[in-house]
């Protein structure tokens, strides 16, 4: 005998559906700017949680330097060299060193700073005196990692402690290399053409997640993932605009981006935050659908999570001085 449901059970049911897929979706609370001084941004957690590392334009200073500071925004205080520009820093698993970027060696001045361009672009230039450096949390330089005659930098440290994945352009072209933490056992990962860069290696250090162009706009990026070894390369996404900055949640499965695969025509500049799982179904070519954390009509990148997976910091336009100062952000972030 067929059964029919009565239709208000079958909207009640639909409605509880619903909702409890709106209360599963993950969103960020509680969100509040901990810097307020300059130009700030790519915040990173150490390992235990307890600290930040990023960079800034600040103290009069025309060029970014590294900076430390709390979870909420205290005890901000310089820890690179202060001259010359510095870019890219992350800590160590130890907690007590972290590895950076810098072009303070160099006799020549650095390149001019990066910033927004015509459109509301941000330009970055891979300037070719930048080195990687180990330095202690009072600013002391600890090692010197390379010493090639182009751009190094980039570099980031695997969450087991035993590799350093970096971009450098020694071979002619803009790719990802790893190397042990005392600058020896390099490997090139990527070799197709185009830029490569922005790599993190997954919780369990079997992966990589990065950022490519295969076009000759470095600005034109996707978001790509590989083994360790270099192997295994795949695009997750696709389609119109720039996606990058990716970053792990610890649960190893998913990634948070920056993209403006959303924006309109008329604001490019207007990057958002995305949730994606990197393993999508069966037949997917790349990672699942993007789930959208922010839509603010700025910028929103850069962003990291913290350890345990609570927090999000990121770096926005949100509350600036002007529309393209940038501050950071943390932000709790709820399943």
């Amino acid at each position: 005998m067929l059964y029919s449901a009565p239709v208000p059970c079958i909207l009640l049911a639909l409605t509880l559906s619903l909702l409890a897929a709106a209360r599963s979706a993950p969103s960020l609370a509680n969100l509040r700017q901990i810097t307020q001084e300059g130009d700030s941004g790519e915040p990173y957690f150490s390992f235990d949680g307890s600290r930040i590392i990023f960079q800034s334009k600040r103290d009069g200073r025309e060029h970014d330097q590294i900076y430390l500071m709390n979870l909420e925004g205290s005890d901000q205080r310089l820890v690179s060299t202060g001259s010359g520009r510095a870019t890219c820093s992350f800590f160590f698993p130890d907690g007590r060193t972290y590895l950076y970027a810098s072009t303070h060696e160099s006799q020549d001045p650095p390149d001019p700073p990066s910033g927004y361009g015509k459109g509301g672009r941000y330009e970055w230039s891979f300037d070719k005196a930048f080195d990687l450096y180990v330095s202690d949390l009072s600013g002391h330089i600890v090692r010197k990692l390379t010493a090639s005659a182009g751009y190094d930098a980039e570099a980031t440290v695997s969450p087991r402690g035993d590799r350093i994945v970096f971009t450098s352009d020694r071979d002619g072209d803009l790719d990802i290399y790893s190397m042990n933490l005392d600058g020896t056992g390099v490997t090139r990962l990527t070799s197709e053409k185009g830029y490569d860069g922005g790599a993190f290696f997954s919780p369990d250090g079997k992966r990589i997640i990065y950022r490519a162009s295969r076009t000759d706009d470095y600005r034109a990026l996707q978001i790509y993932v590989m083994n360790a070894d270099g192997s295994s390369k795949r695009q997750l996404t696709h389609g119109s605009g720039t996606s990058f900055a990716p970053y792990w949640h610890p649960d190893g499965k998913r990634i948070v981006f920056c993209s403006n695969m959303e924006a309109p025509p008329d604001n490019r500049g207007n990057f958002d935050l995305y949730l994606m799982q990197v393993d999508a179904a069966a037949g997917g070519r790349g990672g699942a659908a993007p789930v959208k954390l922010t839509d603010y009509p700025g910028f929103d990148g850069f962003p990291a999570f913290s350890p345990d997976g609570r927090k999000l910091a990121f770096a926005s336009n949100r509350g600036g001085k002007s529309p393209y100062q940038t501050s950071i952000f943390i932000a709790d972030f709820v399943e």
